[in-house]
């Protein structure tokens, strides 16, 4: 007799996860409060797998074996809740998919940095001929691409909703960003919590293998001290050097992984522009040289790299402005990074829903080089507390094509207008990527 698998969710993670427990001979059933799109409704359909939206039928999800459940649902509900009483483990997709490879795993979290430095590290493993995939929260799932394709080396993106449902999975190489407070309605508005979560990452590591850290976030250092991680610890830092890891000195990045002379490129050759992108720049390269890729293919890759969409993307220039698409900036610590990297006067366009946001460590970055702010939200109100003394001018708008049109009005040429909003996008879009393709068609319509 086939096990139960249940899928809570289904969304990519969901029906990626379905697509892998049909192919090894579960009996799956998909389970969906809210409305499933029209692509995975046909999909599920399609390979034949049972599934319900807009409800969840609870004697049926508790008759599973396991439940799978998606990256969006908290741990405190309901029918998360009564599985847990009833027994029955609930795990995340990427631990699910993880079972059913033998691949080479690098897994990536953090706060802030983490999409580029996977986008980045998958095109430096690209370039240099590795037959390497990129999943998790960027792209396909995990469980989609083991499904459907074999690699010898998978590079993911893992959040720290899909890293609490990660208990028997191994990487061969994690890498921690940094942590800065953020998502903490999840974790009880507790920082230890969302620490405890991101430290994840290392579980289940071994002496053979490595995790990468920025050694100049505060906070890493802070609860680093308080877990048991085995695996050999290789810092990244622009403020101090160290034997082995990355390290800047003189405007050059130096990365030293084994006993050969150091791999050193000029912070002027990278593509990515930024203190935060020296970060992700050289977690990128730690893990190339751990993987033995030759310098040369590591220099290139990272001076040819292109940026993701919504992660400080050019979105065009009109009339001597430059307009850049950073709508992934969904936190405090993402705009900081983004504000931190503008050269030149900024018409910033930010708001949207707060997640208790501290805007406090904004306020020097905005008053150096923030000219007006377009607040860009159904309620604007602590935008307009947090920098009204700091800006010559603040303008609610209430529609992107709106906001851009207002920005390009009050834009003098040699600016730049930045959507970088420091908050999540629901209030007025379904999510930062539509956010950031409405910010880019607004701006080609100029």
């Amino acid at each position: 007799m086939k096990q139960k698998l249940v899928i809570l969710g289904a969304g990519e993670s969901g029906c990626g996860a379905a697509l892998l427990g049909l192919k090894q001979g579960y009996d799956v059933f998909v389970s969906d409060a809210g409305n499933i799109k029209v692509q995975y409704q046909q999909e599920l359909e399609s390979i034949g797998v049972p599934f319900e939206s807009g409800t969840h039928s609870m004697e049926r999800i508790l008759e599973a074996a396991e439940i799978i459940k998606s990256p969006g649902i908290p741990d405190t509900a309901e029918v998360v809740l009564a599985a847990r009483k009833a027994d029955i483990p609930v795990i995340s997709e990427i631990e699910f998919a993880g079972r059913y490879t033998d691949a080479m795993k690098i897994i990536i979290s953090g706060t802030n940095g983490k999409t580029t430095t996977t986008a980045l590290t998958y095109h430096i493993l690209k370039e240099a001929g590795l037959n390497v995939g990129c999943a998790g929260n960027i792209g396909d799932s995990f469980a989609r691409m083991v499904a459907r394709e074999q690699h010898d080396v998978y590079v993911l993106e893992v959040s720290s909703f899909q890293l609490d449902g990660m208990f028997r999975f191994h990487a061969h190489i994690s890498v921690l960003t940094n942590i800065t407070p953020d998502h903490l309605d999840r974790y009880e508005y507790d920082v230890a919590k969302y620490a405890g979560s991101k430290f994840r990452v290392a579980n289940n590591q071994t002496e053979q293998d490595f995790f990468i850290y920025c050694a100049d976030d505060p906070l890493t250092l802070q609860y680093m001290a308080q877990y048991d991680i085995n695996s050999r610890k290789l810092p990244i830092s622009i403020q101090q050097e160290f034997e082995y890891g990355a390290w800047t000195k003189a405007g050059t990045m130096r990365v030293k992984t084994n006993e050969k002379p150091p791999f050193t490129m000029t912070i002027h050759e990278l593509s990515l522009r930024g203190i935060h992108n020296t970060y992700n720049s050289m977690a990128s390269a730690v893990v190339a040289g751990l993987l033995d890729i030759r310098k040369e293919k590591i220099r290139d890759s990272l001076a040819n790299f292109q940026n993701i969409e919504h992660r400080l993307e050019f979105a065009g220039r009109t009339k001597g402005v430059e307009y850049i698409n950073d709508s992934k900036a969904t936190n405090v610590n993402s705009a900081w990074y983004a504000l931190e990297s503008m050269e030149r006067p900024v018409v910033w366009i930010a708001g949207g829903v707060d997640k208790g946001n501290d805007y406090e460590a904004l306020r020097p970055l905005v008053r150096e080089k923030v000219r007006v702010i377009i607040a860009l939200g159904t309620d604007n109100r602590k935008i307009h507390e947090a920098f009204q003394k700091d800006v010559d001018m603040i303008v609610n708008t209430g529609s992107m094509e709106e906001a851009v049109h207002v920005a390009s009005g009050l834009a003098n040429r040699g600016d730049i207008v930045l959507l970088s909003p420091a908050c999540a996008s629901f209030d007025l879009f379904h999510n930062y990527e539509e956010r950031g393709r409405l910010f880019k068609e607004a701006v080609k319509n100029l």
